[in-house]
């Protein structure tokens, strides 16, 4: 038998502070030769969470098929499978403190196209790839592509073998390499711009 009871109200009147739980009572273990004894449960206070369980389904750090190395900082519930044609769901905590820290952190290569919606640092590799940083997001990474297309904010050099677009609301510090960049009003870069000439390579 258990047994759940509530310990009286110790507040004072008028208060809204909720009591608290404490859990006594027997339970029944059986042995190894399927005889039953009873044990004592310890009483325990149960106290009611100071924090509320806000979770929320969050978006996609990274939109796109990329190649990750490394750590993925996670504070929720993730559900899903590891692996290739799998997916992942995230509902993560409302927490200021998740857009301080990288959500992932390590190596990143990819084919095509990825974009970026959130905090990521480490390097970023593609060949052929464009990169796209959302508006909000945060790059702490080495980039090494082909197009870079920046919105957000970028900490760190760019080397875009082809182009850079810097958008009205993006901040760059680092260095970019590139044959052709494109910035727009109101973007902020504070660096040095190295255009690579034809058939060089980037030292």
């Amino acid at each position: 038998m258990l047994e759940v009871k509530r310990k009286p109200a110790t507040h004072s009147h008028g208060s809204n502070t909720p009591s608290n739980t404490s859990v006594s009572g027997t339970i029944r273990v059986s042995n190894d030769a399927g005889q039953t004894i009873p044990q004592k449960l310890t009483a325990f206070p149960i106290s009611p969470s100071a924090e509320p369980r806000n979770f929320q389904t969050k978006m996609p750090v990274i939109t796109g098929e990329v190649h990750f190395k490394g750590v993925a900082a996670i504070e929720g519930v993730l559900t899903g499978q590891m692996g290739p044609a799998s997916g992942l769901s995230l509902r993560q905590r409302s927490s200021a403190a998740l857009t301080m820290q990288p959500e992932l952190q390590g190596e990143i290569s990819f084919k095509d196209m990825v974009r970026v919606n959130g905090h990521i640092a480490g390097t970023v590799y593609s060949q052929t790839g464009t990169l796209i940083v959302d508006t909000g997001a945060h790059v702490q990474a080495n980039v090494d592509v082909a197009v870079a297309v920046i919105g957000g904010s970028v900490t760190g050099d760019i080397v875009a073998r082809e182009r850079v677009e810097l958008g009205p609301s993006s901040k760059i510090h680092g260095n970019i390499w590139t044959r052709s960049i494109v910035i727009k009003d109101g973007a902020i870069f504070e660096g040095v711009c190295r255009m690579i000439e034809e058939g060089k390579k980037v030292s």
